[in-house]
């Protein structure tokens, strides 16, 4: 897995293309998992990969996400709201036309927090392998597509670059900062169970050190490394022969539904250039139905107003953690 990564992510990193970094784990991890490999990410490992993208976010984010929600909370509230429209759109469509059945079709086509809604899933009757191979599918397509628009709108800039912080020297006291942040936040966010804890965690926490103990966080290029190939690593796995062999039937129908939520979830992100002065790169960034870890990869290193970005994407995971079960069971009841 590791040659296959290495050979993947030096290709895509060749191309130009934003977070190959992370892209290039998670296809190496794909072909691995559905060739019958059986090696996992430990849950720790992925909890503190996520910790850290939570402290990279906190190096460059602040209180500016707060003040951005503040400012623009009734356009972003729309926004998030016609992504979630979107999501129960393509959910109907799905369970009235489709071949899965009702509560697991709803739950699969749930735009974000793929984790909580496959948890949540079981506990609801669905099967959660289905629902797995739904959500993990459309994260895979949301990066790749999200990488592709990065790179077509930042083609010729320095944007495709892995985001580094911008540190010179090795600070072994901000280096210590961030570890510490992100076990404890990592660990905070895990033990009661927040939906995305792992990441959102660490990058309050991460914020509130920077700005009251005036400790710069310090991520070392090596450390980003590792984080990205262990998140890429632990989505690319999912996608086993055995996951798979539940839904091949289904594939077109889950690559249909998908592909109709990006486009569905880019026509907000229209209106919200529209009606917001802020640039189609960010607008797409800020609607687009993946994984807020991911999302915030590509988003960090392309150039975009990351604050909007982190808002609107943390705003959203909420609301779907919050209305998913409600609209799931709301679309297997009238489909």
């Amino acid at each position: 897995m590791l040659a296959l990564s290495a050979a993947a992510t030096l290709g895509l990193d060749a191309a130009g293309l934003p977070a190959a970094w992370l892209i290039g784990p998670m296809i190496g991890a794909i072909a691995l998992g559905v060739g019958g490999a059986t090696i996992r990410v430990p849950a720790s490992g992925f909890t503190m990969a996520q910790a850290i993208i939570g402290c990279l976010v906190a190096h460059a984010v602040t209180s500016s996400i707060l003040l951005s929600i503040a400012r623009n909370w009734p356009l972003m509230l729309g926004t998030v709201g016609l992504t979630v429209l979107a999501s129960g759109i393509v959910g109907w469509l799905f369970v009235r036309y489709g071949s899965l059945p009702g509560t697991t079709a709803a739950w699969g086509v749930s735009p974000g927090a793929a984790s909580a809604m496959v948890a949540m899933a079981g506990d609801h009757g669905a099967d959660v392998r289905l629902v797995a191979v739904m959500q993990y599918l459309r994260v895979v397509l949301v990066v790749l597509s999200a990488s592709l628009v990065t790179h077509a709108l930042t083609a010729g800039s320095q944007g495709a670059a892995i985001p580094v912080a911008p540190v010179e020297a090795l600070d072994l006291r901000g280096l210590a900062a961030t570890l510490l942040v992100a076990a404890a936040g990592g660990w905070i966010g895990h033990r009661f169970r927040i939906p995305s804890g792992a990441l959102l965690v660490p990058m309050v926490l991460g914020a509130l050190v920077q700005t009251g103990a005036g400790i710069t966080l310090q991520l070392p290029h090596a450390l980003l490394t590792v984080t990205y190939t262990v998140i890429g690593w632990s989505i690319g796995l999912r996608f086993t022969r055995e996951v798979l062999s539940h839904a091949l039937r289904a594939v077109p129908q889950m690559l249909l539904s998908t592909g109709l939520m990006i486009a569905l979830c880019s026509l907000s992100a229209w209106v919200l250039v529209t009606l917001l002065p802020t640039d189609p790169l960010t607008a797409f960034l800020a609607t687009s139905p993946g994984g807020l870890d991911s999302v915030v990869v590509i988003a960090l290193g392309s150039g975009v107003d990351l604050p909007l970005v982190l808002a609107l994407q943390t705003l959203r995971l909420f609301v779907v953690v919050l209305s998913g079960p409600p609209l799931a069971r709301l679309i297997a009841r009238y489909a």
